[in-house]
């Protein structure tokens, strides 16, 4: 704004041209989530919670079908949480040793490094899931599961004895190495908004490498939180690679070793046929409006904190 109140010329262009293609954005959202609400009504109607209450999930053409979408919701909380949690330690040491532990004179050795640890988001979902069930699920089965279950299976998660690879587990893990990347942008982008005065004052009053890093990462702890909401989102969301790698078995999740079904995978391996049982799209499509809610609350959550960051900064 200039001295009377007004945008000047050169920002009104810019406003206007860039003003449509927000409202656009906007609106297909709007559009969608109205879309998902209305295919989605039927199915409430007539079965109301028991959608999200019930396990079984039995189609039929002629009998009375039963859905519940309660496994699969919560196969992908709990996929999406086992994702985060080993997810996040992983960007955070990649962003110290890419920020503080490569030397500052080795500038394109670590550009080289951050750029290929975010490329990572460029590479196709299907890359990663033939990946995690050619090599990721055998290689867990054989070398971690079968441990597991074999001396920690007093343990009610790892109580039930792996026969397959294909796990709640491994989705999770397979979700981890997908959203690393994203967390590490955000976080890496705040990080590098930290003056370099406030680095150096840590250092003179003789911190450890371990208080340093405890310190720093502490001022940016809203970003640490954004990168983390903003990674459940998309593991949340995530298709083809969980579809692979997960078991589509309508396990309860409460052993990570075993099968079980995210809302995703549900929606990629029966939607080619849902049209042949009654009510089966409209319960798809609520299971894709479950997740689009949660993700939109996820990305808002996320974004909210790295507001808080840059406000700080």
């Amino acid at each position: 704004m200039d001295n009377t109140g007004k945008m000047p010329a050169g920002d009104r262009r810019l406003f206007y041209s860039l003003a449509p293609a927000a409202v656009i954005s906007m609106g297909i959202l709007v559009v969608m989530t109205v879309l998902f609400i209305y295919y989605s009504i039927p199915a409430v109607r007539v079965y109301g919670a028991k959608l999200i209450t019930t396990s079984t999930w039995s189609p039929s053409e002629y009998g009375e079908p039963s859905y519940g979408l309660l496994i699969p919701i919560l196969g992908t909380l709990i996929s999406s949480i086992i994702a985060v949690v080993i997810a996040l330690p992983l960007a955070l040491s990649a962003v110290f040793f890419t920020e503080e532990v490569l030397p500052r004179s080795m500038g394109s050795v670590r550009s080289a490094f951050a750029s290929l640890i975010e490329a990572m988001t460029g590479i196709p979902t299907i890359v990663y899931g033939l990946w995690g069930l050619m090599v990721l699920s055998p290689f867990l089965r054989d070398n971690v599961y079968q441990p597991l279950y074999r001396y920690l299976g007093f343990i009610p998660l790892f109580s039930c004895e792996p026969v397959t690879g294909s796990t709640i587990l491994t989705a999770g893990i397979l979700l981890s190495i997908m959203i690393t990347p994203f967390i590490y942008a955000v976080v890496r982008q705040s990080y590098n908004q930290v003056p370099r005065t406030y680095k150096e004052a840590i250092l003179a009053l003789g911190a450890t490498r371990y208080e340093y890093a405890r310190i720093l990462f502490g001022m940016i702890k809203p970003a640490i939180l954004a990168g983390a909401l903003i990674g459940f989102g998309r593991a949340a969301g995530e298709t083809v690679a969980v579809a692979l790698v997960v078991g589509n078995t309508f396990n309860p999740p409460t052993c990570i070793l075993s099968p079980s079904y995210t809302v995703s995978a549900l929606i990629a391996n029966q939607f080619a046929n849902a049209p042949l049982y009654p009510y089966m799209v409209n319960v798809l499509v609520l299971g894709g409006l479950i997740l689009l809610v949660l993700g939109i609350i996820s990305n808002i959550l996320g974004v909210m904190y790295l507001a808080r960051v840059r406000y700080v900064a």
